[in-house]
């Protein structure tokens, strides 16, 4: 039993010139509000300059096989998520763009799927349009994709699993459904080299009570294990090398990765079960007043196979993702394709009924929480001035950004039928203008890449460098193009690869700095990268020789020590 239109050259609703310019508009969308701002401001810490440094170093030493942190064993996750970084960086430089493209295209290309599963599902243009628009400007997947790390990577490789699964499913030639399993295998593999064993995973929990429920489990049986070999074939050739290579990798990656996040009491980022009921709400920002309407309508028609695919593709992984431990909110974006999917089709319903009152609705909540931010901006620059005087253009594009996205729901709330998808291009513009907004003392705290930036060739100069943060760290490291750090007195997600007993003298301690640099600057000049935030973080600064230049900016400092003489 499928869904499949008996005439599937046909369309359901008469085409109208307006059609044929609704995907283009998507990709002009994407072109500005997604690549465009992508150089507009520095690397986040701590995501954005670890993979864009282990990336890096994949380039500089020839090793794609066994990831290294600035020259440091680092096994919280597979290869090709680095792979796709550093592809990105090999073709466009070593710049913010080539360390962001990765995750931008992943987004673009989830945003095709979703257009094309739903064209599969309804056969209307506004119904494909809708749903792939939606998907975009969700407030989670639109910050996420000009945003490096491996979270967008993953999500594509699940949508692709899933998309894939149906198109197996609705085929109607075994020669289309060997295909479609095969891609299905194919994602299956490229998500494990990603992020690990739940891209095996979630196929598997939708797929499964899925054919029990349509009675064609057979059809399963059949089939699958076709999709598990091609998934084997893909993975199978990294998973030996790295195993080659580094015999403990599956051990940690495996018990600390999985077991140990899923179920330990000490997981890392241990949140309550319902951490994610409230984050999809907020995830689906600018469309969460529809996210009711939404599930309601689907929840009435889930004895539909469409809906009920949909509804088990979104509900399971959310449930599975609740049950676990260790969560962070990027977790659930592989659930936002199937809600997006059911929103569309729920909000085009809604128009051509000509009801426009839950749209209505969305817009004012949009421009109430648009408005109490512009106030609550208004009052603390007045109080607290948070802008300096020299930052009035970041102001301005903040002030920009809060009032477009004011003015593009305001126009939803006047003619709801009309403007129903203005809420996209205020949740586009904000997301576009909000990083490069940032007031200096957020940029100088969390992208330090910058200050970094103004003064390499000091820095360049060097023959050893010194960090006591992580992320100023490995921000130094990628602007250096050296994997060569040393750490004082910070370990934090280094701790298994620092547990080598060759990486022993990467550790500077308080009790050693002072040998270090006496070491280091008989060697040539040293440059140190200093976080100073805390009473122990003045203490290490202290200890420090007093010779040297100085710069800083917030709570960064760089000092530049020269060669001491013979």
């Amino acid at each position: 039993m499928t869904s499949r239109n008996p005439l599937p050259n046909t369309i359901s609703r008469a085409s109208t010139p307006l059609d044929r310019w609704l995907l283009p508009g998507l990709l002009l969308a994407f072109v500005v509000f997604y690549l465009l701002p992508m150089v507009t401001h520095g690397l986040w810490i701590p995501d954005e300059t670890r993979y864009a440094q282990i990336s890096q170093e994949m380039l500089l030493s020839g090793n794609w096989i066994s990831p290294h942190f600035m020259g440091i064993r680092y096994f919280e996750k597979p290869i090709a998520g680095y792979w796709m970084i550093a592809i990105g960086q090999a073709v466009f430089g070593d710049n913010l763009f080539g360390v962001r493209i990765a995750s931008a295209l992943s987004t673009g290309l989830s945003v095709w799927l979703t257009y094309r599963i739903a064209q599969r599902f309804w056969n209307d243009p506004r119904k494909s349009f809708a749903c792939a628009m939606l998907y975009m400007s969700f407030g989670l997947i639109a910050g996420q994709a000009g945003y490096a790390n491996l979270d967008p990577q993953f999500t594509l490789w699940v949508n692709l699993s899933l998309v894939a699964l149906w198109f197996a499913l609705d085929s109607q030639s075994s020669r289309g459904k060997m295909g479609a399993w095969a891609l299905l295998g194919v994602a299956c593999g490229m998500g494990f080299m990603t992020k690990g064993f739940l891209a095996w995973l979630l196929p598997v929990l939708i797929a499964l009570p899925y054919m029990i429920w349509q009675r064609r489990l057979g059809e399963l049986l059949r089939y699958g294990p076709l999709a598990i070999v091609v998934a084997a074939l893909v993975s199978l050739p990294w998973v030996l090398a790295i195993h080659h290579q580094e015999p403990d990798f599956w051990r940690f990656f495996f018990w600390n990765e999985h077991i140990r996040r899923f179920s330990a009491d000490d997981a890392q980022h241990a949140r309550p079960w319902w951490f994610y009921l409230p984050l999809l709400l907020a995830s689906s920002l600018p469309w969460a007043v529809l996210l009711p309407n939404t599930l309601i309508s689907a929840w009435k028609h889930k004895r539909q196979p469409v809906m009920g695919f949909l509804l088990l593709w979104m509900l399971l992984p959310l449930a599975f993702f609740s049950l676990s431990s260790g969560k962070l909110p990027t977790y659930i974006m592989p659930c936002l394709l199937p809600l997006a999917l059911m929103m569309g089709h729920a909000i085009i319903d809604m128009l051509s009924q000509e009801r426009g009152k839950s749209i209505r609705i969305n817009g004012m909540v949009n421009v109430v929480i648009a408005t109490a931010a512009l106030i609550a901006l208004l009052y603390l620059q007045t109080t607290k001035e948070i802008y300096a005087n020299t930052e009035m253009f970041s102001l301005s594009l903040m002030f920009f950004a809060l009032i477009g996205w004011i003015i593009a729901n305001a126009l939803q709330v006047l003619r709801p039928l009309l403007f129903w998808a203005m809420p996209a291009l205020g949740i586009w513009l904000l997301v576009a203008l909000l990083p490069a907004a940032m007031p200096s003392q957020i940029v100088n705290s969390k992208m330090p890449d910058q200050f970094i930036a103004e003064h390499l060739e000091a820095l360049s100069q060097t023959s050893s460098l010194l960090s006591n943060d992580l992320g100023a760290a490995s921000a130094l490291s990628w602007r250096l193009k050296r994997p060569q750090v040393d750490l004082f007195n910070t370990i934090g997600e280094l701790k298994y690869g620092l547990e080598d007993p060759a990486m022993e003298s990467r550790k500077v301690t308080m009790d050693n700095v002072g040998q270090w640099m006496t070491e280091a600057r008989k060697k040539g000049a040293v440059g140190v990268v200093m976080r100073v935030n805390s009473v122990q973080e003045v203490q290490e600064v202290e200890l420090l020789p007093i010779d040297g230049k100085r710069y800083q900016r917030g709570n960064l400092e760089i000092l530049i020590f020269p060669q001491s003489q013979p």
